[in-house]
Formats: C-alpha cells, sequence, structure tokens
C-alpha cells in the first residue's frame, strides 16, 4: 500500500502547492472582480478559480495524464486508468470575495466507488487536512498532527455547522431546523472548512443541501479517514453530491438522520 499510495499523494500536495501559489496573490485584493455563473441568484467565480484549476490540471497532466478529472470550473476529462481527480479550485468562492479565511482547495482522488484520498488545503491560514489511503493528518503553523473526529455521544452536546438558510430549499431547511434546535450550538458559513473542523476534532456535526461532487468527494475522505462518517440525508453514498449529513461519529450521525427524516 505504502509503495502505491506515496506517488498519489504526492501528486495531490503537488496540485494543493500549485492551487496556493495561483490563488494567493488574489486573496483580499481590491482589484479583485467576480463573474456570475447564473442568470438568476449568485454564483461567482473569479480569475483566481479558474488560475488554480488551471495549475492543479498541468500538474495532472505532466504526472497522472492517464487519470480522468472532473473539475468545478473546466468539467470532465476522461480517462483510462478508473481512477478520477475531483478537484474544486476555491471552495466557498463568497467567502473568498469577502476576505474571509474559510474557503478551501478541495480535492479528492476516486474510483468506482468514491473518494479513496481527499484534501482540504486553506492556502492563507497554511493547514491542510490530508485524510485516505492510510493517512489522516493536519499539517499547519504548528507543525503535523493526526486528525481525529470527537466522541459526542448525544445531539444535546453536539456542534452544528451549515450553509443554510443561504444554499437549500425551504423544505431542506425546515428538516436542518429540526436538529439544529437539539443540538447546544449552531454556527453557519465556513464553506469546506467547516468539514476540516470536523476532522480534527473541533465540530461535531455539518448538514448541508444541494452539492456538487467536487464541493464533498475531498472533505469525505479525510472526515471518513478521521474516524466519522458522511451520508446523504437517507443514510446513503452522497459523494455525487446533493444533502450531506457528516456526523463526528455513527451514534450521533444515527440521531441526527431521525431528526432529518421526520415529517
Amino acid at each position: 500500500m505504502t509503495n502505491d499510495r506515496d506517488p498519489l499523494i504526492a501528486v495531490a500536495d503537488a496540485m494543493a502547492n500549485a492551487a496556493r501559489n495561483a490563488i494567493l496573490p488574489h486573496f483580499r485584493s481590491r482589484a479583485l472582480t467576480a463573474d456570475n455563473k447564473l442568470e438568476e441568484g449568485f454564483d461567482p467565480v473569479t480569475v483566481a478559480d479558474r488560475a488554480a484549476e488551471e495549475a492543479m490540471r498541468a500538474v495532472l497532466a505532466a504526472e497522472r495524464p492517464e487519470d480522468a478529472i472532473l473539475g468545478e470550473e473546466y468539467g470532465e476529462k476522461p480517462g483510462t486508468s478508473g481512477l478520477t481527480w475531483v478537484l474544486d479550485p476555491i471552495d466557498g468562492t463568497r467567502g473568498f470575495i469577502s476576505g474571509t479565511p474559510t474557503w478551501g482547495v478541495l480535492i479528492a482522488l476516486s474510483d468506482a466507488d468514491g473518494p479513496i484520498f481527499g484534501i482540504v488545503d486553506q492556502p492563507y491560514i497554511g493547514e491542510r487536512f490530508k485524510g485516505g489511503l492510510g493517512v489522516a493528518e493536519m499539517t499547519g503553523p504548528h507543525g503535523t498532527s493526526p486528525l481525529h473526529t470527537r466522541d459526542t455521544a448525544r445531539l444535546s452536546d453536539a456542534i452544528l455547522f451549515t450553509t443554510f438558510p443561504e444554499v437549500g430549499t425551504a423544505k431542506e431547511r425546515a428538516s436542518f431546523e429540526r436538529v439544529a434546535s437539539t443540538v447546544k450550538l449552531t454556527r453557519y458559513g465556513m464553506d469546506c472548512y467547516a468539514y476540516a473542523l470536523l476532522a480534527v476534532g473541533q465540530v461535531d456535526l455539518v448538514i448541508e443541501a444541494g452539492l456538487n461532487a467536487y464541493d464533498i468527494q475531498g472533505p469525505i475522505a479525510v472526515i471518513e479517514a478521521a474516524g466519522g462518517i458522511v451520508t446523504n440525508w437517507q443514510g446513503g453514498p452522497v459523494h455525487m453530491g446533493g444533502q450531506v449529513l457528516a456526523a463526528a461519529n455513527e451514534t450521533l450521525h444515527k440521531q441526527a438522520l431521525e431528526k432529518l427524516q421526520q415529517l
């Protein structure tokens, strides 16, 4: 496993480094502008998003040309290896253009069954969370430490993060509110950094809806490697996106799932 995994992890790190270099010159720049992908609503994209994905794709073209790619900004590239790199160059572009350091670069390596390795990288803070292929660790300004989710056993003791009401339907928000009314503390926003905080043992739950594959595959791999569980609101696989329930452990996951499914 070690011999097989090390080159893959090295490529993932190289992509995360390339994305950092492409993004950071634009963060908190007053000259930065954002285009809107939607005719109705607001889904921003910036030069930094595009430059970061281009930089990651260049690494793959040089190191892993046989692998497929699914990226938020430039779509799909077929491959022949049975492996796919799933890329979100900036998860949380709304936060990025607002100057908050809660956005991140998401990288997942997936096979036919879903993600087997993932990275959540926060370039400005300098934190990188990696999980899968036998790895579960965070590196940052204070060194390297293992990832491990919390053992919170009751919803009433849990800390919950979400992007509601920004994302999701009114019906989905009502389901979320049933969980939020039970937990100890609910916090809003944070984008992909909420998933990183779950993996490092700071929070217990993340509940979202309306996600795409590139929004969640990296976090799935990191959280599962740390001991957590990530499913849809029916308890099934969620690596293709949709409604997401990420929990620190199975006990808490079961309680939150029951609340989400109540009529």
